[in-house]
């Protein structure tokens, strides 16, 4: 299928070849009809993205601050790859269109194959031919209305949510201040509420066009007609409510609210202007400012938007997605108007031509629609329109397991997932490699395979997995998917008789971890590895190294940084992904197992108030203990990992894998200036291909990657019961 892009670094804008996405429980796959270009964000989006390197960190400081972190955390090196490789990718663009259901994901029953439907999200609504669309972003077109004007059902719900904050009266005065698109569907949702409405925009025709909609007047900010128009209506008092629909740097906008406005009056801030509020004038007036966010209650909530968990009625009357079917209800019955602000409808073969001419002004336009192939008005509300069969990330059934590998080369190996993890820390070490052969990415979403094929040089881009775990001449299969998929996606490919390598963690209950165990027993392929990657360090290595032979006990003391998660970060949702310890603590238990050449016995585990900071106690067979102190109360100014290891008179020091030292007879410190951060990916993954190639062992012994799983998973099992656990098998 084909996708409007931009590479953010570049500025280039392109109608790719995609992969189709598949069609994943709780939504449903819609093929587009049309969709909106909002004029306003995104072409603030696409102009961003053509400024230099310079010009993008002074509009977007929040991020500078973010790679500034990441340096103190994890280096310049892995941070450049990192930064660069979010950069030179394509990234989407689109958030409101309209289209018929294709296919319909488990868990859905509102909607059926065929239905016409409005769609949301800036994930989700996208200027492509196909798109996954979870139940909470979609609702259904009502009769009668046509679909190039349900496309307007997202920008619709941004108005609105914007109005809701303004909480208009019948009778009362309104300024509208920006008569873009939001700005116009303002006016006629305040009017449509029994609002008078003064407009303001430099563009007379926009102010026109307003006027014609439903605004008691409407001119030039700059002129006298504005503050003329409100003293006339409000008998000199000013309005009750401004609204701010504007963008650009100028102050004018929110110096001109505190001028209309009346005393204690509401100013409401929709879209991204200057907000340099003149302290006296609001002062003066006791002004409320609201701001309006996006399309209401549910937006950027993971749980809302991505697992369908709807807010009670009673509680949460409108949200995002009563929002949308709100505007589509008001629209479909004549008290909202969208066709006077259709300035243009292009053919979706034509985006990258249309983009270009509203960047570059050929095209003056409040809105423009993309149209799709295969779509006329005339069969718009008919039952379907002509369906492609649209491939699905399939996560059941399992093939019977392929003989062990003889010795050839290239290793051929196929990604499922890639993320940012993936492509920043896997990815970039394998690309280039002799005796490698990147074939096949799998992804659930049709960008990321295309981006990770044009930059890493896969020779296959799909959403099904199930033609990649059979095809035979696929030695490995790498699993860089959400944790909640490891175990699912691990027992398949070892089924499938494959070489599995799963990023951390393997399981997330000790369920989970038994299914795997069984699915190695069952399929005769123990060919598994865990990304438990810091035991291949080389610092760490020259250290263990320098340290020596061990014949007495040794206590371990780890300390982890953590740090806290941003908000909407998906390591929070512990219903469906697990803890955050039992999603990356596999990783440090595994460190101090290798460095004490054995697995734990037991495990005992203390938290803090809300399980923030964690205390895991780990005892081993010989009467060595480590303490792991894993924690998120930390300055950001301290390392992420330090490591002290004492025994037999000697001590081994780790500072954040920038430098480690050894003390005892003699005394060793590492370079002090390191070249980067190598917390031994690029070791670990050459270790893997070597076994895959050689049919030799596996970097690690799977009785450990279970030990070690089974530790991190105890570790929650001894919160709950406050008590040490002892670990199967241990004596």
């Amino acid at each position: 299928m084909k996708q409007v892009v931009q590479n953010y670094k570049s500025g280039e804008l392109a109608l790719l070849d995609v992969p189709a996405p598949g069609c994943k429980p709780g939504g449903v796959l819609v093929r587009s009809a049309y969709s909106l270009i909002s004029t306003g964000t995104e072409l603030m989006k696409v102009s961003e993205a053509g400024m230099s390197m310079v010009g993008k960190a002074r509009s977007r400081p929040d991020q500078v601050a973010k790679v500034m972190q990441s340096v103190a955390t994890n280096g310049v090196p892995a941070t450049y790859r990192k930064v660069m490789g979010k950069l030179d990718s394509y990234t989407p663009l689109g958030y409101s269109l309209c289209g018929v259901v294709e296919q319909v994901g488990d868990g859905v029953d509102d909607v059926a194959v065929g239905d016409l439907v409005a769609c949301a999200g800036n994930e989700h609504a996208l200027h492509a031919e196909v798109n996954w669309v979870p139940k909470n972003l979609y609702t259904p077109v009502p009769d009668g209305l046509a679909p190039r004007h349900a496309a307007f059902g997202t920008v619709g719900s941004i108005a609105m949510q914007g109005v809701r904050q303004g909480e208009p009266q019948l009778g009362e005065v309104a300024l509208v201040i920006g008569l873009g698109l939001i700005g116009q569907l303002v006016v006629q949702l305040l009017t449509a509420s029994g609002v008078r409405v003064v407009g303001a925009d430099p563009d007379p025709a926009r102010c026109a066009l307003a006027e014609r909609l439903g605004a008691a007047a409407a001119g030039d900010p700059a002129s006298t007609a504005v503050e003329a128009a409100v003293a006339e209506l409000t008998a000199g008092h000013g309005v009750d409510q401004v609204y701010l629909a504007a963008g650009g740097g100028s102050n004018q906008p929110v110096e001109l609210a505190a001028h209309l406005s009346r005393d204690r009056g509401r100013v409401v801030d929709i879209g991204k202007c200057s907000l340099d509020l003149p302290w006296n004038a609001y002062y003066e007036k006791e002004l409320d400012v609201r701001f309006s966010r996006s399309y209401g209650p549910g937006r950027y909530d993971p749980s809302y938007e991505l697992e369908g968990r709807d807010y009670p009625i009673g509680y949460v009357r409108w949200t995002e997605r009563r929002n949308l079917a709100c505007f589509l209800d008001l629209a479909a019955r004549g008290s909202v108007d969208v066709e006077p602000l259709i300035s243009h409808i292009a053919d979706f073969d034509d985006a990258v031509e249309t983009y270009r001419s509203l960047q570059d002004g050929d095209l003056k336009a409040v809105a423009v629609l993309f149209r799709y192939p295969e779509h006329t008005e005339e069969d718009a509300g008919e039952a379907a329109v002509p369906s492609v069969t649209v491939p699905a990330v399939k996560l059941s059934g399992s093939a019977a397991a392929a003989p062990a590998r003889a010795h050839k080369s290239p290793v051929r190996l196929a990604f499922v997932g890639a993320g940012n993890y993936a492509t920043s820390m896997l990815l970039p070490h394998l690309t280039g490699r002799d005796g490698v052969d990147l074939s096949t990415v799998v992804t659930t979403t049709a960008l990321s395979a295309a981006n990770a094929k044009r930059k890493f040089g896969f020779a296959e881009a799909t959403t099904d997995l199930d033609a990649v775990l059979g095809d035979k001449s696929i030695d490995a299969v790498f699993v860089v998917t959400r944790h909640s998929s490891h175990a699912e996606l691990t027992k398949q490919a070892l089924h499938a008789g494959k070489a599995v390598f799963v990023e951390k963690p393997l399981a997330l209950d000790e369920d989970e971890l038994a299914d795997v165990l069984k699915a190695v027993e069952e399929s005769g392929n123990d060919r598994l590895q865990v990304g438990f990657n810091r035991r291949f360090s080389p610092l760490l290595r020259e250290a263990k190294k320098r340290f020596g032979a061990r014949t007495g006990p040794a206590s371990v003391r780890y300390l982890v940084n953590a740090g806290k998660l941003q908000h909407g970060s998906w390591y929070l949702r512990q219903g469906s992904e697990g803890t955050r310890f039992a999603g990356e603590g596999g990783h440090f238990i595994d460190t101090v197992s290798w460095l004490l050449d054995a697995d734990p016995v037991s495990v005992y585990a203390l938290a803090t108030p809300g399980n923030d900071d964690l205390q895991v106690v780990l005892r081993y067979p010989d009467g060595s203990t480590a303490t792991i102190s894993y924690v998120t109360s930390g300055p950001a100014s301290l390392p992420k990992e330090t490591l002290d290891l004492v025994a037999d008179g000697k001590a081994l020091r780790l500072d954040d894998f920038v430098r480690a030292s050894v003390y005892g007879n003699k005394r060793w410190v590492s370079s002090r200036l390191p070249k980067a951060r190598d917390k031994g990916q690029e070791a670990e993954l050459a270790a893997f291909v070597r076994a895959v190639r050689t049919g030799g062992p596996m970097p690690v012994p799977l009785t450990s990657l279970a030990a070690t799983t089974a530790a991190t998973l105890a570790v929650q099992t001894g919160l709950a019961g406050g008590a040490p656990v002892t670990l199967a098998g241990a004596e």
